[in-house]
């Protein structure tokens, strides 16, 4: 059976970006998304909100953008409902907060939504699901075509660790420190058909392949196909899924850039009849590995030789290789803030850096601060960074 794209024109956007809600007194995770999300102005006929939805667990909330054009336009969009959410949690108590697993909190105090879709798939997956008191950050870039979505997935795959580096943000699983940099990666990652997307050199391959995935009822749609990175055929994008969560409006918008400015380049040198990257799937799965434990001081490898380089050095060059793209596509700004992260710290970074002069409980506060007046909460201030009030140096 075919599997019809639905094709966008040029590279549209659309963003997915999961939110706590955080007792500001306990620091702990409220089970209320429920009550929240009822308070909503707006709702359709079916209690639903067309930009703000429930996840599996009812500590988070699910923030989608619109189809948008520019990275600014979809940054935009997501301040808009934010505020909505917002304004309907703060007469509960409730404040907002964003990142890959919550400190404290306990994965066995978390409630489910009130969903059958969620509730089939914890009957089907039972324990790994029960523990996904997560939160993740998927970005949408639109495409012409299935042909060239699958050859696009198979170059993004290879920027894996770079994404998932810059927006790295669970250190800490149940109060301990995981010593790693992206503890959600390991916890989604005991789900089935998660991970590195398979290589299928051509969108045939992939209508086999799905096909084959439903008949021996692996899968019964797109939609529960997790790979880090995958062609979506009903919006006409391909998903770039690998990122936690991130704290700031800013590093939303630099993802959404970074994935904007990728897929346009690969789109563009396709048109011209180049090569797009590829890595064999072991490197691929070891990067990812590299990058879950050591975030941006990795060291990734580079070819099927394995060679290695400093992942680092590795986003720096590619930031400079985008940078044209980026002004191409007006999001140039939102791009240099991942130079800002590599100089100031990743979001894990950052968590460990507040844990270091405190507490867990201080950690639940920077982020607070962070999703509130969106800029980083430092350990010191860095000589080189630009001053202002994108900064707060506690």
């Amino acid at each position: 059976m075919s599997i019809q794209w639905n094709p966008s024109q040029g590279p549209t956007l659309g963003i997915e970006w999961e939110v706590q809600l955080v007792d500001p007194g306990t620091r702990l995770l409220r089970q209320d998304a429920r009550t929240v999300l009822a308070a909503l102005d707006g709702l359709t006929e079916t209690g639903e909100h067309p930009k703000l939805k429930h996840e599996l667990m009812q500590s988070t909330v699910e923030v989608i953008t619109g189809i948008c054009g520019t990275v600014a336009e979809a940054v935009s969009d997501l301040a808009v409902t934010i505020k909505e959410l917002q304004r309907a949690a703060q007469p509960h108590g409730i404040v907002l907060a964003a990142c890959g697993t919550h400190p404290v909190s306990d994965w066995r105090d978390a409630k489910t939504a009130p969903s059958q879709r969620y509730a089939e798939l914890l009957e089907q997956i039972q324990w790994p699901a029960r523990k996904l008191q997560i939160c993740a950050a998927q970005v949408h870039v639109g495409l012409r075509d299935g042909e060239r979505a699958t050859q696009i997935v198979n170059a993004l795959a290879t920027y894996i660790p770079h994404f998932l580096a810059l927006t790295a943000s669970s250190p800490f699983w149940n109060g301990q420190d995981t010593g790693l940099a992206s503890a959600r990666s390991v916890v989604f990652g005991a789900l089935p058909n998660t991970g590195p997307p398979p290589v299928l050199p051509a969108w045939k391959d992939f209508e086999d392949f799905m096909n084959a995935q439903v008949r021996a009822g692996v899968v019964r749609t797109i939609k529960e196909v997790w790979w880090d990175v995958r062609p979506h055929p009903d919006y006409g994008t391909v998903e770039i899924r690998i990122c936690d969560a991130v704290p700031t409006f800013r590093e939303i918008g630099m993802l959404a850039a970074l994935a904007q400015c990728l897929v346009h380049l690969f789109d563009t040198q396709l048109d011209r009849g180049y090569r797009l990257p590829f890595r064999p799937e072991w490197v691929l799965r070891d990067n990812k590995w590299r990058a879950v434990r050591h975030g941006l001081d990795a060291m990734v490898i580079t070819d099927d030789k394995g060679t290695t380089a400093p992942l680092r050095d590795d986003i720096y060059e590619l930031l400079r290789d985008l940078e044209p793209v980026a002004w191409r596509l007006g999001c140039a700004d939102e791009l240099a803030v991942a130079d800002e992260v590599l100089q100031a710290g990743a979001s894990y970074e950052r968590q460990r850096a507040a844990h270091a002069r405190g507490s867990l409980n201080g950690v639940v506060d920077a982020l607070i601060t962070e999703f509130a007046e969106d800029r980083f909460v430092l350990s010191e201030p860095a000589a080189d960074l630009p001053p202002g009030p994108a900064w707060y140096v506690k």
